[in-house]
Order: C-alpha cells, then structure tokens, then sequence
C-alpha cells in the first residue's frame, strides 16, 4: 500500500474550514476593534482561532458571531494570498504581537513569509477593499460562495496560552464546526449530545466506580471496589492472552535513579513532566515509562540465539506530571498504568512476533465490540534519514517486517511517511466505540534505540555479541484511558464478565426473603457477583435501583418461584443512553440452576 494522500473532497473541506476561521477572525475584529489575533488552524471535525481580547467571549457572543460570518459567506468573498517580505510583514501586523513573534520565528529560519486577503469582490471581478489579511500559508477555497452556509456553526469557547507555554499571555479561543453538508453537521452534534449521556465522569460518579480526591491530587484517581473489579477483569484477560504465547510476567519498582533515565534518554525528552524525588544520599525519578526498567532485567541475564525473542509483561504504574488544565477523568491522569510489554528479539523474528501479538490485540477487540471498521496505521520514516536512528539495513528489515505482518495478517493498514519514532518503525491501531468515535489503543512499536543506550546483547550461532531489538507492545494502552473509553462505550452497561455486579437478587416480600437469600448465597459460592435487595421499599422501586445501576440481571422471586424452585429473570436487553433512564429488559422463569449455567457460560466465554 502507498503512503496516505488526501482526497479531493477532504483537501476541499480543509479548505474550507481553514477559511472559515479567516471568517472568524474578521468577525471578532468588527465586534472587538483591537483585538490581538493568535492562530486559527484546522482541526478534526472544524477550526479555532486563539484571539486576546478587551473582555471575555460569552456564549451569547458566538451566535453574533455566526451571523456575522454567515453574512460574510453571501458577500461572494474572495481569498487572495501573496508573498512578501519580512519589511512588509512588519508593517502589516505591526499591532499584532503574536503575528510579529511568529514573523520574527519565519526570519530566523529563512522561511518566506505569506499573507492572504479576504476582499470585496466588485460587480465586474475586480477585487476592492479587504475586509481581512491574515498571516497565513494557505490554503484556501477560491470564494466563500464554496462554503454551505448551513453546514458550520461556533461550538464553544476555552482558554489557550500563546504557544502552549502557561508563561506566555492566556488567549480565548473560539473553537468552529464545519462540514461538508448540513446533514452531516447534524449528524456530529447529535453524536456529541449522545456522548453526554455517556461520559465517563458523570457515569463513573453514578456507578461508584472511580474517585478524584482534592486530597490526593488531580489526575490521580482513586478504583472504588466496582472499578476495581473491572480494572482486575481486563488485566487477568489481558494475561489469559499472553500466558500461552511464550511471556513471562515481571515486576518492576516505582523508582528509580536518575542516572536510569539518563542512560535512556526519559531525563531529556520528559523533561519537567517528571516527578523527581531526593533521597538520603541519591536522586530518584518516579518512573516514566517501564521501558528501562525491562531492559536491565535482559542485561542481568546471559541469553544466546536459542533464548530469543524473550517476552516480559507487567502491567505496571508510571507517573507524569501533567498540566493540570489537560487532566479529565480517567482518561488523562498523572498515574498511568500501562499493560505494558516488551519483546527482545532478532530481527528476522519481527515478523512472526507482530503478527502474534497482533492476533491478541484483534481477539482483545473482537470481545469489546470495536473491532469493527478499525484501522492501522504504518508509521515509517520520512525523506530526511538524519532524523533516526539505527542503520539503514535495519530500519528496512522493521519496516518490511512490520508491513509484511499486516499483510499477512489482513490489517487494515495505511502506510504514513513521517509517523515513525526517531528509534524505529510502529503500528497504531486505531478503533472507533459504540458511538463511532475513533480512539488510537493498541501499539507496536520497534525500537533500536534503548537496546543501544543500554549495550544489549546475546550471543549468537557464531559465539558472538549480537543486538537485538526491543519490540515495545501495548494492548489496552493505558487501563486508566480504556476504562474511561470502556465506560463510554458500554454507557456503563458493562458485559456480564467486566459487570461489577452481575446479579441482583430480589424477594417480592419479607415472606420470600429465605428463598431469596439461599440463592443469593449459592451465586456467590458460585463465583458470580451477586447482590442483595432487602425487602424494606417498594419492589417497584427496588427494581428500578437496580436497572439504574445497569445491572445485567435482576431475579425477582415470589411464592410461585419458591414453590417450584425457579427464579424469574429480567436480563438487560440494551444498555441505557442516559443516566436518567434504565435500559428495557426481558423477562422469563427458569430453574435457578439453569440460570447459573447460562450465566456462568456468559463470564466464561466473555460474551457481549
């Protein structure tokens, strides 16, 4: 397969977008005489444009906004672009700050500097006055008679320091949808509403499934015993898929010396995301990354060539100071815990490890429902070799090899140039959720830059020193992330296996509460998760707590059941969008036995 290259109707739409957030731009100068213009790229699903501004944006201001970009859209505007030189630059922006910085970044690296007008376009197509110039490099739709006036709008406003750097002025930004038509504008918000019912923040609340503690500290959640049930059920599933592939489960500590990190590069390329910690006598790094810690279990072994490939797993904790402002729920934290693992191996054995590990990763997914309409990407080096590491011969043996594995493996794969880490080729695997929200989780990763750092090696047929390469995999990605994602997805109607409660048992009275009881007891003897209603409310209302907490199956007994040994089963039939409302259900009567059977089938065979 070739590398990406955009299609005519996806180049149109960047056009489009980024021209909108010229219109933008306009827009809040004629409502904000003096505002101080940032940038305004294009983005997944629209723009934005970072402004510094007199007064704060409310959201009463973008429907003003809209309607004045939307009268720009019928003037038939003109997008004209041109280069100049640095003098003239200067002069044009000369009360633009952020525009000057970025002009003097463009002189210091040589780059030619290019502005793009939006004119006035006159009666006999000469162009007349610009109601617009921008710093710009393009590119855009020759006039906005090629933007549908209907299929864009102003989403939402945040806050954004210049450059990302909290040391710089904090900017408004103003962030745009835009698509290609109406229906699919449409199409995304009403995606983003359901997304809302499904957000893992408010769900994880309501299921008492996680905590965020001032006490502790942002990003650093806490598992209530529920999430820790699902957090326990995808790491002993992830460990069923590798204990018969030839890994062996290690174990690492939290800290390490600083001199680790500078052996293996984490120190530089961290930086101040690094929580460092002085001991009596020496410095310690609470760990990025596991990555390094492996490589010294490798180094403190004598391996040959009959060893290889040597597989470690270890679903281990690292921690990175993240900007505060960045952490959300569980899907951007400071501890990540990584079901991470690393392959030592020949090169020539590439191949057949990717394409093992890739059988786990697909098998993963199948079971989570999101194997559907997935895709890889092929992320391989670009044109400037200078840029990474290893050698040539190398870098061809990965790359081939990891190819060749998609192929054989019939993964969905796009080659993308430029996309590899500096220390050797990978395969993102990208999956979308119930939702159709794409997420990037899965990775393989070739590396030949840590077994360098750390002068790996093991003897080969000849009795000499030989390096191998470290093949970097990861499942889930972050169990953090993938709960949050997994939540989500679900809408926290969990899978009978990953249900931290499976079962819940309700007597129709205090009469049937024996019965109800002796039940309830022989599920947990069981190993099935059951609760237990007290007959103390309503049973409508004890039915009804149960369905709130997306429980898979409530046993509702009466008289009629103790009297011929059944229980009367109300499974989950779909989950619940909203909080506010349970998911409908089915019911049907069967031997209790009966039920166990099904329902222990269910957790075995991991079923949806």
């Amino acid at each position: 397969m070739k590398a990406e290259t955009k299609t005519e109707e996806t180049e149109k739409l960047e056009y489009i977008r980024h021209s909108l957030a010229h219109l933008l731009a306009a827009a809040v100068i004629k409502k904000f005489p003096g505002a101080k213009l940032g940038i305004g790229p294009v983005i997944e699903h629209g723009f934005y444009y970072d402004f510094e501004l007199p007064q704060a944006v409310a959201p009463a201001d973008l429907k003003e906004l809209e309607k004045t970009m939307r009268n720009f859209v019928n003037k038939n505007l003109v997008f004209e672009g041109t280069t100049v030189s640095v003098t003239e630059a200067k002069k044009i922006f000369k009360d633009q700050p952020f525009k000057l910085d970025l002009i003097k970044e463009l002189e210091e690296k040589g780059e030619k500097i290019s502005i793009y007008k939006t004119l006035l376009s006159a009666a006999d197509n000469r162009q007349s006055a610009a109601i617009f110039t921008d710093l710009c490099r393009g590119g855009h739709i020759a006039t906005t008679n090629e933007i549908p006036a209907d299929a864009f709008m102003l989403d939402r406003i945040a806050g954004a320091y210049w450059r990302g750097d909290e040391k710089n002025p904090m900017l408004q930004r103003i962030y745009g949808l835009a698509f290609a038509s109406k229906k699919e504008l449409e199409e995304y918000r009403a995606l983003m509403e359901e997304a809302k019912k499904r957000d893992h923040r408010v769900l994880g609340k309501q299921l008492k499934l996680f905590t965020i503690s001032d006490l502790i500290g942002a990003g650093l959640p806490l598992m209530q015993p529920k999430g820790m049930i699902i957090r326990r059920a995808i790491e002993d599933y992830l460990w069923d898929l590798h204990r018969y592939k030839g890994y062996s489960r290690v174990g690492t500590p939290h800290i390490a010396k600083e001199s680790l990190y500078i052996t293996s590069g984490h120190a530089a390329k961290f930086g101040d995301e690094l929580f460092r910690v002085q001991g009596k006598e020496e410095k310690f790094i609470m760990k990025p990354m596991n990555c390094p810690h492996h490589m010294q279990l490798f180094a403190d072994n004598q391996f040959s060539y009959r060893d290889m490939p040597v597989r470690y797993f270890e679903p281990a904790t690292v921690y990175r100071d993240e900007k505060s402002g960045e952490l959300s729920g569980l899907t951007r934290v400071r501890a990540i815990t990584q079901d991470d693992g690393h392959l030592f191996c020949r090169v020539s054995q590439i191949g057949d490890e990717v394409k093992t590990i890739a059988g786990i990763i697909k098998e993963f997914y199948a079971t989570m429902g999101m194997l559907e309409n997935y895709w890889v990407s092929l992320s391989v080096r670009g044109d400037d070799k200078s840029k990474y590491l290893g050698t040539e011969e190398n870098w061809n043996a990965a790359e081939t090899a990891l190819e060749e594995a998609a192929k054989a493996d019939g993964l969905p794969y796009k080659r993308i140039e430029g996309e590899a880490a500096f220390y050797g080729p990978k395969l993102d695997f990208m999956f979308k959720d119930a939702i159709g929200r794409a997420w990037q989780l899965a990775t393989i990763q070739c590396d030949f830059n840590l077994p360098e750092r750390f002068d790996l090696s093991f003897v080969n047929e000849k009795g000499e020193r030989e390096r191998p390469v470290v093949i970097h995999r990861a499942i889930s990605g972050s169990l953090e992330r993938f709960m949050g994602i997994l939540i989500e997805h679900f809408a926290g109607a969990f899978p009978v296996w990953l249900a931290p409660a499976q079962v819940t048992v309700i007597p129709v009275s205090e009469k049937i509460a024996k019965y109800g009881k002796e039940i309830y007891e022989t599920l947990l003897a069981k190993n099935i998760r059951a609760e237990w209603s007290e007959p103390d409310e309503s049973l409508g209302k004890r039915i009804r707590a149960a369905e709130m907490m997306k429980i898979p199956y409530i046993l509702v007994v009466g008289e009629k059941e103790e009297h011929e040994g059944m229980v009367n089963v109300r499974s989950r039939k779909s989950a619940s969008l909203s909080s506010s409302e349970p998911a409908s259900a089915e019911e049907t009567a069967m031997k209790t036995e009966r039920f166990i059977e099904k329902i222990q089938r269910e957790i075995r065979e991991r079923t949806r």
